[in-house]
């Protein structure tokens, strides 16, 4: 039976399933699995055998018999033999379709964390092969995130950073389960200047992949590495190594607002491309990033009608970049925002940043909401609560407004003015005296207006 299945496991490339069925006739399945065992200590056994099974359940009539052979795979996993347990890692990608591999992938995660070097190779890449299915990612992610309060953490660490460059998707994925903030907890524990550091140097890996910054500003890594190197009290060696991330970070940062800032030229991708700086600006460094300079394309189109699809997805990007999903920006990003806004309003044939306001509110409901959206975010600067509060048409927007679309954006809204007012030295202006009680009217009646009913709103054909 040796000869015989070192001959098959010779031969190159993959065999036809006939050629299987006819050696698996030959040389029986159950007897190849228990040669692994009875005969281990004959030599060479082990790495011939193991090597005419990869053959066989490579082929798709060799995959078909794994479901039930779970108990071998399973006890494949927990061997100390590095062939047989590279044998059930890759017996594994043949049962994506099988709830075996929900019970099996937990294995594969402790192999991992517990195998030699070697071995956690071996799992790497066969979990990255996994990841670039879709049903094996669906597998994957979870388990990892159940896994991931193992001590040994740094390999579950390399393997997330490793997932990580399979894909966008799997990066997403990644992002989505929150496995990031494992990071987060590791560089976090200042106890353990070792394992801070050996979490840093993953970090440094996965930094290096082209699309990390868009998930990685997201979350608060980038504030951890900022404050690990304003912590004069840290060590050097962990504060360069959080100074190098950093660069790494930036740089790629900036080279992909360069690379957006010409997909801003191209209109079939615009949308796509605003959307992607929305994402970036949810975040504080994001957006202070974005007001340096692409952040201009994504006011210009906010404010420019000629395009309804581009105008929505600046709306929606405009509306994160200007705080409606975190705090404040510092003075610099604020200055380059109050700029922004001046200066496009004054280029476009409505002038002012009030009027520009107005004339996105004045559109359709989808518009509408988007610009509610950002007003709501722009208000908690005091020159745009003025301009918003000089101008009767956006208050009586945002107040008395009944159609039923939108009415809950249009409500945090209004919210958002008086909450701005209430905090501003505009609340004892006697000329707006009139303006904050209708504020805090529509404010006591909630996002239904419960003393009005709503109203549908026709539109004439002279309309348009």
């Amino acid at each position: 039976m040796l000869r015989a299945a070192a001959d098959f496991a010779s031969y190159p490339g993959l065999h036809s399933d006939d050629t299987v069925r006819q050696f698996l006739e030959r040389c029986p399945l159950p007897k190849l699995l228990g040669a692994l065992q009875s005969e281990a200590d004959v030599p060479g056994m082990v790495e011939t055998v193991t090597e005419c099974l990869d053959k066989i359940f490579s082929s798709r009539y060799g995959a078909s018999l794994l479901p039930s052979y779970g108990a071998f795979i399973q006890a494949g996993l927990l061997t100390d033999s590095k062939q047989i347990r590279k044998l059930a890692c890759k017996a594994v990608l043949h049962l994506l379709d099988k709830v075996e591999t929900v019970v099996l992938f937990p294995l594969m995660i402790n192999c991992l964390i517990e195998g030699d070097e070697e071995i956690s190779a071996i799992i790497l890449d066969t979990v990255k092969r996994l990841a670039q299915i879709p049903k094996g990612a669906e597998v994957i992610f979870p388990k990892v995130a159940a896994q991931s309060s193992s001590l040994p953490r740094i390999r579950i660490l390399s393997l997330i950073a490793k997932l990580f460059t399979v894909s966008s998707y799997t990066a997403s994925a990644i992002r989505d389960t929150n496995l990031l903030s494992i990071f987060e907890e590791e560089i976090k524990d200042t106890r353990d200047m070792l394992k801070t550091l050996s979490a840093l140097e993953v970090l440094y890996e996965l930094v290096e992949h082209p699309h990390s910054n868009i998930f990685l500003l997201k979350t608060n890594l980038l504030q951890l590495i900022v404050d690990i190197i304003n912590d004069s009290s840290a060590d050097s060696v962990i504060r360069s190594r959080a100074a190098l991330i950093s660069g790494r970070l930036l740089s790629s940062v900036t080279n992909l607002l360069v690379a957006i800032d010409k997909i801003l030229q191209n209109t079939d991708e615009i949308e796509s491309a605003l959307e992607t700086l929305g994402l970036i600006g949810t975040t504080s460094q994001g957006a202070h990033f974005l007001l340096t300079n692409v952040a201009r394309h994504v006011v210009k189109s906010s404010f420019d009608r000629q395009g309804r699809g581009r105008q929505l997805a600046a709306l929606h990007a405009f509306g994160s970049i200007c705080g409606m999903d975190r705090q404040e920006l510092d003075d610099e990003a604020e200055g380059n925002l109050k700029r922004l806004v001046y200066t496009t309003a004054a280029n476009s044939p409505k002038l002012t940043p009030s009027a520009a306001l107005l004339s996105i509110l004045q559109q359709d409901p989808d518009i509408r909401i988007a610009g509610y959206r950002v007003i709501s975010g722009l208000v908690i600067r005091e020159w745009c609560l003025r301009e918003v509060c000089l101008n009767s048409e956006i208050i009586r927007f945002v107040t008395d407004e009944t159609t039923k679309l939108g009415m809950e954006a249009r409500y945090n809204c209004c919210v958002a003015i008086n909450k701005a007012l209430s905090s501003s030295h505009l609340l004892h202006e006697a000329s707006l005296s009139g303006l904050i009680g209708k504020l805090n009217d529509a404010v006591k009646r909630g996002p239904y207006l419960s003393e009005r009913e709503a109203r549908p709103v026709v539109d004439t054909a002279e309309r348009f």
